[in-house]
């Protein structure tokens, strides 16, 4: 990553996490600076990844020689004689303790993140295919990581993949897709022929694109495709199906079956493209963890309350589940309009702008069961922020398109996908959340720890997905 980038990229997090971190108070900042890992001694002030400069831990006083200042354990800089400890210089406070939490769990963050930095990644491919008589001309869309991990670009092992690279493999990727991807017409095969791979430019990455033409014996009126990419190797991969034929389009999700999938040309069905769309939306929102993790890190304060200034566990279950109606709702609302909006062009937003918005929202609500200030009124911060995953939401859409004679019924069993996926993760999460909501491991490790873990796992999505 160049200079600039790199500084551009510290100072998104800076501003992400101190967002959220402001939650606590002013002085909960975290400290962002450029620089390399170094190994200090125990207790002095140390770079950790990502060039964030983090205290390692307090129980050993740091050392500084004469006149240097000196980390004291409330945060406080302090001029010491040469080899002594540095003393603190005023008095703890509910701030000082504060930040120096954050400054515990910080490398906790960046660490957490960085190990799982691409878990919210979907493996997708995209196949377009135009039916015209006998032949079939398209093209086949596979993301560059998946076609490492298929064929194995990046010959000299340089983490970077050239075009010469690329067209060195042609060959290759031309033999892997045959093996695994196939056009027939229910009797035969067609036969493909590939031209040159090119690069496509997704949200998520740069794709491989390969287009190509199949010939087939007789006219079509049906397709059947066997659609194997990835599935040695990532099981959870899919393809996203557009299918044009005498002016009408379907679409539809490939893999995950070993059963090919029959396309009928001549006689498109609505209620075939309801169930489509309706499998598209439970496959988006299962594969697309990060709005999962946005809402479970409002629903986990939902089986507790705040009182003196700590969480206890509510006594009745009718308030918990006030509680996850309020915040469900609000935020299945909030992205139905948004996604309905952006899925009939009324109003678009960047790409990258919602997705860095996305990930900076799950921060600001993982932080905020840390540092509580928003506590009765989670449903506005699912709402708001809500309105930005529906145009999340609605870029699979943009990339599988809604056919022209099913534009609403798609429209609306998508949706409803998305939301049968997400009851099914709240039903399977809440009442275990609900049934230790009392315990130490609840209230500390979960909503502590396992916030601070998601905190950390969307700044580096942030940063990923600001900067690029």
């Amino acid at each position: 990553m160049s200079g600039w980038r790199f500084a551009a990229a510290a100072a998104l997090a800076r501003r992400a996490l101190t967002l959220g971190v402001q939650l606590a108070g002013p002085a909960a900042v975290a400290f962002v600076s450029r620089g390399t890992p170094a190994r200090v001694p125990w207790g002095a002030l140390a770079n950790a990844p990502w060039g964030v400069r983090a205290r390692t831990p307090w129980a050993v006083p740091a050392r500084a020689p004469w006149g240097v200042l000196a980390p004291t354990r409330w945060g406080v800089l302090a001029r010491t004689p040469r080899g002594a400890p540095a003393r603190a210089t005023r008095a703890p406070s509910a701030v000082g303790a504060t930040s120096g939490y954050v400054r515990r769990i910080w490398p906790l963050l960046v660490c957490a993140g960085a190990a799982t930095a691409h878990a919210h990644i979907a493996s997708n491919g995209f196949l377009t295919l135009n039916v015209e008589g006998s032949t079939v001309t398209g093209s086949i869309e596979l993301a560059m990581r998946d076609g490492e991990l298929a064929v194995g670009l990046d010959s000299n092992r340089d983490g970077k993949i050239n075009w010469g690279e690329l067209r060195s493999h042609q060959h290759d990727l031309e033999l892997y897709l045959r093996s695994k991807l196939s056009i027939s017409d229910g009797a035969a095969r067609c036969s493909e022929e590939f031209a040159p791979v090119e690069v496509n430019e997704r949200v998520d990455g740069n794709y491989l694109w390969l287009p190509f033409t199949a010939t087939c014996e007789s006219k079509l009126t049906r397709l059947t495709i066997d659609y194997r990419l990835l599935q040695d190797i990532d099981p959870s991969h899919r393809g996203l199906l557009t299918v044009t034929a005498w002016g009408a389009t379907q679409t539809g999700v490939l893999g995950g079956s070993l059963v090919p999938q029959v396309v009928a040309l001549d006689h498109p069905s609505a209620w075939r493209a309801f169930a489509e769309y309706l499998k598209t939306g439970v496959w988006h929102i299962w594969s697309g963890i990060d709005h999962l993790l946005f809402l479970l890190s409002l629903l986990l304060p939902a089986v507790l309350k705040r009182r003196d200034q700590q969480w206890e566990a509510v006594p009745l279950a009718k308030p918990a589940f006030v509680n996850i109606l309020k915040v469900v709702t609000a935020f299945t609302v909030a992205h139905s309009i948004t996604l309905s909006l952006a899925a009939f062009d009324v109003v678009r937003l960047p790409s990258r702008l919602t997705e860095s918005v996305i990930a900076a929202s799950i921060i600001v609500a993982a932080l905020n069961n840390i540092f509580p200030k928003v506590t009765e009124g989670r449903w506005r911060i699912a709402f708001a922020f809500g309105l930005l995953h529906g145009f999340g939401f609605a870029s699979v859409l943009a990339d599988m398109g809604l056919p022209p004679g099913a534009r609403v019924v798609s429209l609306v069993a998508f949706n409803l996908g998305v939301e049968v996926g997400q009851l099914a993760v709240v039903l399977a999460v809440m009442p275990l959340a609900y049934t230790v909501r009392a315990s130490t491991f609840y209230r500390r490790t979960v909503m502590q720890w396992g916030s601070s873990a998601i905190a950390g796992l969307a700044l580096v999505w942030l940063v990923q997905r600001a900067v690029g």
